[in-house]
């Protein structure tokens, strides 16, 4: 039987098994050596803005190293750089690759289906172009930050075609290159179209896009000789409220809510009500959903007793909105609270009690 199906327990200890095992991946040191070797090769600093879909799985679709893409995801791929928090990160994460002589790649996603509408963007109501429109104004508002010569900064609006995880490029002058119509990934045809569709992206940044775009354009062909079932309905059991979910590349399981709105009630009073309609509705068992609250460490000391006290607040927090927007399914709420170890993607399940030792809770 499938995850989505099988009682509450079972499922939290499946996603707390896929937990660990994607950080089992992450720290091997074939991943540690692939992505060293990525890195002395491409130099650009790559960063995705995406929804929380479990779907839009960018090292996948692109066959890079997990952990050179740094994801930032929220519910519905719904963002604002004037959202402190968030224009804070970002702010942070230019400055580190600008520090290191590099330059960033900034790739603004949005997804839809080809296939059937409905498998779209559910924080869009499945509207592709509200969410290429929303996309355009992140571009906009990263060109104001950043400036409009793109030297340092280049953001690079992408949709995301999810039936056959194909990459769509867009061009600053309206048009678009669909990585699903591509029949070859060798350089000599490729390169010179990426800079006639982007004529204003600098060449280092060009000349490491390409190995993004080689990677999808081998996917998607792989893909198309694949015998897949699509995930049509949304049957989501798991609200995580945070950061560090980069595991949850797993279709229509959980709701993921990024700490960068200022009003983070709103989005997840929106999830509570996705949860109990999908229980209503018969999607997934009525037997308990989980709220899974999470922060990054990076050192062990201040900087992990600052991360169990942001992902305990965040509990609280969701948890509260929930009781007060939805009191007969807050009573089917499960509370998990975690730290997630940054340098091996460990996430790190956190206890009621004050912890002294970091080890002591696997």
């Amino acid at each position: 039987m499938e995850i989505h199906g099988r009682p509450i327990g079972e499922r939290i200890d499946w996603l707390m098994d896929l937990s660990h095992r994607h950080a089992a991946r992450f720290s091997s040191p074939e991943a540690q050596l692939a992505r060293h070797r990525y890195l002395a090769e491409h130099d650009t600093a790559l960063v995705a803005l995406k929804c929380m879909d479990g779907r839009i799985h960018l090292p996948h679709a692109t066959r890079t190293p997990l952990g050179i893409i740094r994801p930032f995801r929220n519910l519905g791929g719904i963002f604002n750089l004037g959202w402190p928090y968030l224009g804070e990160m970002l702010t942070d994460t230019v400055e580190e690759a600008v520090g290191q002589g590099r330059r960033v790649l900034l790739i603004i996603t949005y997804h839809y289906s080809r296939g059937d509408r409905s498998r779209g963007c559910a924080g869009f109501d499945c509207d592709r172009e509200a969410a290429f429109r929303h996309a355009l104004e992140i571009r906009a508002q990263v060109e104001t930050i950043y400036g409009r010569a793109h030297q340092t900064v280049y953001p690079l609006v992408c949709g995301f075609e999810t039936d056959l995880d194909a990459l769509i490029l867009h061009g600053t002058d309206g048009r678009s290159m669909d990585l699903s119509e591509e029949d070859s990934a060798e350089n000599d045809g490729l390169l010179p179209r990426l800079q006639a569709l982007l004529p204003d992206m600098p060449w280092p940044i060009l000349r490491d896009l390409l190995p993004l775009v080689q990677g999808n354009i081998g996917h998607v062909n792989e893909r198309r000789h694949q015998d897949r079932q699509l995930d049509i309905e949304h049957r989501e059991w798991v609200i995580c409220v945070g950061r560090g979910f980069d595991f949850l590349h797993v279709p229509n399981v959980a709701l993921i809510i990024g700490p960068y709105s200022p009003d983070l009630s709103h989005p997840i009073r929106q999830a509570a009500g996705i949860i109990r309609a999908n229980m209503t509705q018969g999607r997934i068992p009525d037997d308990g959903f989980l709220l899974l609250s999470s922060s990054p460490y990076e050192e062990y000391g201040v900087d992990r007793a600052r991360a169990m006290m942001k992902s305990r607040f965040l509990a609280d927090f969701a948890a509260t909105v929930i009781r007060d927007a939805e009191p007969e399914l807050a009573a089917l709420m499960i509370q998990r609270t975690a730290v997630l170890n940054w340098q091996s993607r460990r996430l790190e399940p956190l206890l009621d009690s004050i912890e002294t030792d970091p080890d002591a809770v696997q």
